[in-house]
């Protein structure tokens, strides 16, 4: 089953100043979210398989939007998340099913490799209600410089019949990161921690 997409949106945040200093180069972080009915809205069904294979689906559109809303190439990417609000008459569930069977897999193709675990969340909400999405590095889940959130929000939507579906990608971490740990230039990126 394909998504039936209401409505797309791509946001690109840059931040240039941080506390009066020049963040050079500018940190970039894009999220894409997608609007899209919910199948099982209104209904119990035991296998949520129409939403796993949306999940799949949106993980490469969402993905890749990001990757070229921010003008870089895949490779370059260097955080992402993704996140999902359900609407009032859909259950909690109906976000695990989008999010985590399927949607990291081609996420990780739009961003070239990706051996983290992506970080995500959830939560039911009505129409404007906002979502944090958690950000982490792609490749190496211990590098402090690159927790972070984005917020998603569309003021119309979830209706109570729709998700909406949120994938993060940046092309840098936080602007001027200075608490230590693990750093970009140490990462391996086999075991997805270090």
């Amino acid at each position: 089953m394909s998504a039936d997409i209401r409505k797309l949106l791509v946001c690109v945040d840059e931040t240039r100043i941080e506390m009066g200093r020049p963040v050079e180069p500018p940190v970039r972080r894009a999220v894409a979210i997608a609007v899209i009915a919910n199948p099982y809205a209104g209904r119990w069904s035991e296998s949520l398989d129409a939403l796993v294979a949306i999940g799949e689906e949106l993980g490469a559109t969402l993905g890749a939007a990001c990757v070229k809303a921010l003008g870089i190439a895949p490779g370059e990417a260097q955080s992402f998340g993704k996140a999902a609000i359900v609407g009032e008459r859909g259950e909690l569930e109906h976000a695990a099913a989008i999010l985590h069977p399927k949607l990291g897999a081609p996420l990780r193709v739009a961003v070239e490799k990706g051996a983290a675990l992506v970080p995500s969340a959830k939560k039911m909400g009505g129409p404007g209600t906002a979502i944090d999405v958690p950000l982490g590095h792609k490749d190496a889940a211990c590098v402090r410089s690159h927790f972070d959130a984005i917020e998603a929000r569309v003021p119309d939507a979830p209706r109570g019949d729709e998700i909406v579906v949120a994938v993060a990608v940046t092309a840098g971490g936080r602007p001027h990161p200075r608490i230590g740990g693990l750093q970009v230039h140490e990462i391996v990126g086999k075991d997805g921690l270090r």
